[in-house]
């Protein structure tokens, strides 16, 4: 196909590249901001980074962008709007998918429909080693969301939470620090309880679990407030000392850094950014 049909291996490998960026923006609760068809590269990356912002308190609608007044961009609308990005690409090239206009058509709308189960499948692969899963069963993609409702009814911190989950999976008493970030921590409760049974039903040890989640899920992020605090220091006072050291924290995200723990801090309420803006 790729000698034969160019032009539609091209659009193929577009299309499963987004699906596997967009993927990864979710499962490290990313949001870019303004994923305009300008900014969407056919490469597998993103241009024009101003507005992105990180989750903090896990919440699917969470909008950061000043300019995204009615959601459009909102943390889980990526996937849809990647998929809206990808049929314009489509519409764009279909002379040269095919001399024939309803062939052209066809051609695009077969490539842009595999979007759906790219995606879903990077996006449940990932959330498998999330929760330290080895191997694939059906009801994963199920419990791990059950999981993510519960955190999004009791306000828990989506960073934090998978963290923390890396030392319940290694020992029982890890769990504590996981419940008390759950609003109603029964919430929590009753979920682990499901998780240990299917961690069960591998071979690997609790140890082994617990390093590919560690491998999976961050210790630190870009916390809107530390990068606020970093951007402030800079352009007012002509210190990059903050910006410095955020830089260091965040160049080795997956690694415990017993010095620097208070970067894994979410805000207080009076430190939190609830918008960014482009050309930041």
């Amino acid at each position: 196909m790729t000698r034969a049909e160019p032009y539609r291996a091209l659009l193929e490998g577009v299309v499963a590249r987004q699906a596997s960026l967009v993927a990864q923006w979710l499962l490290v609760g990313f949001i870019h901001g303004v994923m305009n068809t300008d900014n969407t590269a056919i490469a597998g990356e993103t241009i024009d980074y101003g507005p992105c912002a990180f989750m903090d308190t896990y919440d699917p609608a969470t909008v950061f962008s000043s300019i995204d007044h009615r959601g459009r961009y909102a943390y889980a609308n990526q996937p849809p709007i990647a998929a809206w990005n990808l049929a314009r690409l489509a519409e764009a090239i279909l002379p040269l998918l095919a001399d024939d206009g309803q062939r052209a058509v066809a051609i695009a709308s077969e490539v842009i429909d595999t979007y759906p189960a790219l995606f879903s499948q990077a996006y449940v692969g990932g959330l498998r080693r999330k929760l330290g899963l080895f191997t694939e069963q059906e009801t994963d993609g199920a419990l791990a969301e059950a999981l993510l409702a519960a955190m999004a009814a009791n306000h828990a911190d989506f960073t934090l939470t998978f963290r923390r989950m890396c030392a319940a999976a290694e020992a029982a008493g890890g769990a504590a620090e996981v419940r008390e970030l759950f609003d109603a921590p029964e919430a929590w409760d009753e979920w682990v309880q499901r998780w240990r049974e299917r961690l069960a039903q591998e071979p690997q040890t609790p140890r082994e679990h617990a390093d590919l989640m560690r491998r999976a899920n961050p210790a630190f992020i870009p916390r809107n407030h530390r990068v606020e605090a970093a951007l402030g220091a800079a352009v007012e006072r002509d210190n990059y000392g903050p910006f410095e050291e955020l830089l260091f924290v965040l160049s080795k995200p997956y690694e415990d850094q017993p010095a620097f723990a208070a970067y894994g801090d979410p805000p207080g309420p009076e430190q939190r950014v609830y918008r960014t803006f482009c050309g930041t």
